[in-house]
Order: structure tokens, then sequence, then C-alpha cells
């Protein structure tokens, strides 16, 4: 996937305009293939993605990557991203009842915001996993097992429901199991690419929600909105913000990006230094979010920075500081889908 080249004044005039008008998308299902990397293929057709065509994995196909990586949008919020020679079939698309079968390899689904409305199960082999919550979960087939780097699944075995927190694992294979801790500092180039494609999406909130002003409706709480400029879909709460404290990023509503980012300060002098040498005061300017109460008040207000391609090379944040504060001090948007 390519970002949007501008390369003159007219054409850079047309991409801003691009950019502003854009608007926030829900899509109707889940299963639209958001990236590709190398070779990826749906019902052994090889995917061909552009900024302008975005394949769909419809009920009962199977998507699967050779020497290749791919994003998978499920419901607004849920993002998986599959590693090379993996396979998984889409068992329901439906966004209050997305299921998958994992079949081979390996996989990633972050989940940036948990919604009642929303509910995604993966099976591996006779074992469901149920993901409501926010946090970041890792899949594998061989052997079959669950890693929870942050958040909280449902593991339902054919005799027993486990639920398994951050920082613990559990083997997929037999009729039960307990989970057992790991040390989530070990990981993989699955692993790591899939929190440099974090960085840049949480990235691309900050530049598209500038621009997404129109949201969906409350019980969507969200949606996934094409942010040209970088070349690829991120996620756009309703309200507040929501971190993922194992990434280290956050995503912002509209208010919240402009409440955080892009309100200027405003001059304030206090009556008792009238006509005295005093240093004004700066405040910033009024109206909060109506937040979220999952919001991590931890988390740092700015997001570290990607490359917003699908390689697996991170840029420098110095690029990504420019990035951002380049194109108008951010530039982004949504895209119809």
């Amino acid at each position: 996937m390519r970002p949007v080249q501008c390369v003159a004044v007219a054409s850079i005039l047309a991409c801003a305009a691009l950019t502003a008008s854009a608007q926030p998308i829900l899509s109707a299902k889940s299963g639209v293939v958001a990236g590709v990397e190398g070779k990826v293929l749906i019902d052994k057709q090889e995917v061909q993605s552009s900024a302008t065509h975005f394949p769909e994995v419809k009920e009962n196909s199977v998507l699967s990557t050779e020497e290749g990586r791919v994003e998978l949008m499920l419901p607004p919020g849920f993002m998986l991203r599959m590693g090379e020679n993996g396979s998984l079939k889409m068992l329901s698309t439906r966004l209050i009842d997305t299921r998958l079968e994992m079949q081979a390899g390996s996989a990633v689904i972050e989940v940036e915001q948990g919604n009642p409305d929303y509910s995604v199960a993966v099976a591996i082999k006779d074992v469901v996993v149920t993901l409501t919550k926010a946090g970041v979960y890792r899949f594998d087939t061989e052997p079959a097992r669950l890693k929870v780097f942050n958040g909280n699944a449902s593991v339902q075995f054919a005799n027993q429901l486990v639920m398994v927190g951050s920082a613990k694992m559990i083997s997929l294979d037999g009729d039960s199991a307990s989970a057992e801790k790991f040390d989530i500092t070990q990981t993989d180039a699955l692993d790591n690419w899939s929190r440099r494609r974090s960085e840049a999406m949480a990235l691309a909130n900050i530049s598209g929600a500038k621009y997404n002003g129109q949201q969906t409706s409350a019980k969507s709480g969200g949606s996934w909105s094409w942010n040209p400029y970088f070349g690829m879909y991120t996620y756009i709460p309703m309200y507040g913000r929501y971190c993922n404290p194992f990434y280290n990023v956050c995503y912002y509503s509209p208010m919240a990006a402009y409440n955080t980012f892009y309100a200027q300060p405003v001059y304030t002098m206090p009556a008792s230094t009238m006509g005295s040498a005093a240093t004004p005061n700066y405040t910033q300017m009024s109206g909060t979010s109506t937040g979220t109460a999952s919001s991590v008040s931890s988390a740092p207000h700015t997001v570290s920075s990607s490359s917003p391609s699908m390689s697996s090379s991170s840029s420098t944040a110095a690029s990504a500081s420019s990035a951002s504060s380049g194109h108008g001090s951010a530039a982004g948007g949504g895209r119809g889908h």
C-alpha cells in the first residue's frame, strides 16, 4: 500500500482538498483487506489492492499468505495482522458476530476499543477464543496457543471456560488447560511488525481525526477511516481518547485530537497584573471531549512514529513528526467504502 503522492503545487492543493473533504466510514461487514505486503491470496487468487480498491474476504472464503503479510479489518477497532505462511477462513462477517478459523501460521489481533455491540471469535482446532476487551492478542497454530500481551480473552474448551488475562498464555491443544505467565518482552518478527503498524495507524489517527468531524452513531462507538496521505486505514473513536498501553499509542476522537494537538493557546491577563510587567498566562482553549472511562491517563499524548507503508522497516521519530506537522498540521481524512 502506497501513500498518495503530491508532486506539484496543483497536486498538493488537490491532495489537501481530498483529505479535508474525506469522511469516516463504517463498514457493514468485517473482512476488508486493509493492506498487503508480498504475496497474499483470497481463495487461491492473488490479492491486487490499490488506493481505490480494497478486497473483501467473504464468508467461507480463505485468506492466506505465502511470502507476505496482510492486515484485515474486523469490526471498527479490531485489526488482524497475519504473518507469512498463514491461513484463515472467514466463518461470519457480521459486525455483531465476527467469527474466523485460524488454519495455519500466526496472527495478532489488536483491539483498540471494546464494544458490547461487537464480538470477535477465533477458532483454532476445537477451541474458541472470544475477544471483547481492548488489548493485543497473539494466535499460533503450531503449537496451538494464545498469548495475551494485554487485555482479557475468553477461551472455550469442550469442557471448560478459561479467562486469560494480561501477560498470560494458554495451550489450545486438548479439552482443557490452564493459563500461565509468559515474558511479554519476548517477541518475534510478526509481533514487532504489528507494533510498527500500530504506531503508524495511531499517527494516521492524529492526522485524520482533525478532518473527521462527522461521526457515526453512538451505537457504533467509532469507525474505520481511510487516510490518503498515510495510505492506510486508521481507527477514529467517537468520543475521547483510547490508549493501548502495550504498544504505547493512543487513538483520538476529532474533539479530543483538536483539544490535544490543534487548539491554539488563549492569551489571558489576570486583573491583578494589569499595568504591570508581569508575564501573561497562557491557557488551553476550553472544551474537553466527553470522555471514556477506559482511557489510559498514564499514556503519553503523543505517539511514536513509524513508516505508514506495509514495509517492515520503521521510520525515525523526526521524519514522522515532520509528516504530522508539515502537512497542514497533519493532514488526513476518511474515505467511503
